[in-house]
């Protein structure tokens, strides 16, 4: 179960065998998109026969599902990255720092579930994790790519006329940390840009972070009082995942999202393959 994902709009897809395959929202605001100079770009990096590797790593079919996370659970221990439940896609976002709408690829990418572990020789930060998850990519899933421009509509973040409300971080030198519940979400030292790149997925458009906060904030949001109680207003339509999660942001973070079109650079992915033995 995604808590409040499913309450402000997630939906059953086409399953992937006995599992529920990824929720994404249906419901959209009806705004007046205008053209911006922005640019969603993903990251420049070098090939990865150049990053460190994994001393070892196992991939296995997920064991169970991660409560209220849709993209799992990422975790480092000093040397060890764990992953529970993860799609080939949310590796491919936490690896890259990149959204869902950057990335166009193959269906089972976004239903097909695993649980990865994989050790380096020494302890390493999330950035070092980040780049051997590349290299991973690419040897045991034969994960290539190509990068191009593509226009579309985006949500632009940005500080709010009367300011942000955000706590700067009580640990900014610990990984950033976030988890959801049935009414909201708990964020530590958490990144305003990586924050943009979670809300992306559920509101499944860009989100552009245009804030020019560049620290790391400890914040909670609380969805009560914004989604109707189950078996109450079943009259109306559908909640509109999107303002619900204006109206949240708005007013006790401080962010305005609103609506434009922008060039974002996409990640086409040209190879991809279900994983290599262990």
């Amino acid at each position: 179960m995604e808590g409040w994902l499913v309450a402000v709009g997630f939906h059953p897809l086409a399953s992937n065998g006995n599992r529920v395959a990824p929720r994404r929202v249906l419901a959209f605001m009806k705004l007046r998109f205008h053209t911006a100079a922005l640019l969603l770009a993903l990251p420049a990096g070098a090939a990865y026969s150049q990053h460190s590797s994994f001393a070892v790593a196992t991939i296995r079919p997920s064991a169970a599902e991660v409560k209220f996370e849709h993209d799992g659970s990422i975790e480092i221990f000093g040397n060890t990255l764990r992953m529970k439940d993860v799609m080939v896609q949310s590796c491919i976002k936490w690896a890259y720092n990149v959204q869902d709408s950057q990335i166009a690829g193959p269906e089972w990418i976004e239903s097909d579930r695993f649980d990865i572990t994989a050790k380096s020789d020494k302890p390493a930060n999330e950035d070092e994790m980040k780049r051997m998850l590349q290299g991973l990519l690419a040897e045991r899933f034969g994960l290539s790519f190509h990068r191009e421009q593509r226009e579309m509509k985006a949500l632009i973040l940005s500080v709010a006329s009367t300011g942000a409300k955000l706590k700067p971080a009580a640990a900014p030198d610990a990984p950033p940390y976030r988890q959801n519940s049935a009414n909201g979400s708990i964020a530590k030292s958490m990144p305003i840009q990586e924050w943009a790149n979670f809300i992306a997925g559920p509101l499944q458009m860009p989100v552009v972070d245009e804030t020019g906060l560049t620290g790391k904030y400890d914040f909670v949001i609380d969805f009560t009082g914004y989604i109707p109680e189950p078996g109450k207003n079943m009259d109306v339509a559908r909640p509109d995942a999107t303002g619900i999660l204006k109206a949240v942001l708005h007013d006790q973070l401080g962010l305005n999202i609103d609506a434009h079109k922008t060039r974002v650079e996409v990640m086409v992915i040209d190879r991809v393959e279900k994983p290599s033995a262990n």
